[in-house]
């Protein structure tokens, strides 16, 4: 899936296939030292309904929500902002944070960042 917001000079590169089974070795930063794209995300592995997905992402992403699910992002390496309505989230590597269901969020990354995200399987990155 790739897409791109009005006035973006960058594409959203997402891919939901998933790239490794159980019983795998998920060599994450090898990953990340692999993408030169400026906002990649990709699923590694699922576990139970979730979904575990890598991003390199710098750049910011549109306002959107998510109805009925809940993410988690936690950042490896990088600045990871998170707008709310009501405040920014400001996390540094080694911090996690959950947007919960149905509220209206805006992801951004003023510099190349790492993060892994854990959502249920069937999430529509873009938002509902």
């Amino acid at each position: 899936m790739e897409t791109k917001t009005p006035g973006q000079d960058f594409s959203y590169k997402t891919y939901l296939n998933i790239l490794h089974g159980p019983l795998e070795l998920i060599d994450v930063q090898k990953l990340a030292d692999a993408c030169t794209d400026k906002w990649y995300n990709q699923t590694l592995c699922k576990v139970n309904d979730s979904v575990v997905r890598l991003a390199v992402i710098q750049g910011e992403y549109h306002w959107h929500e998510h109805k009925d699910i809940d993410e988690f992002f936690f950042v490896l390496d990088g600045h990871f902002l998170i707008d709310l309505e009501d405040r920014v989230v400001d996390l540094a590597p080694g911090q996690g944070f959950v947007v919960p269901k149905g509220m209206r969020h805006r992801t951004r990354a003023p510099e190349r960042t790492v993060i892994l995200m854990v959502e249920r399987a069937d999430i529509v990155p873009t938002g509902d």
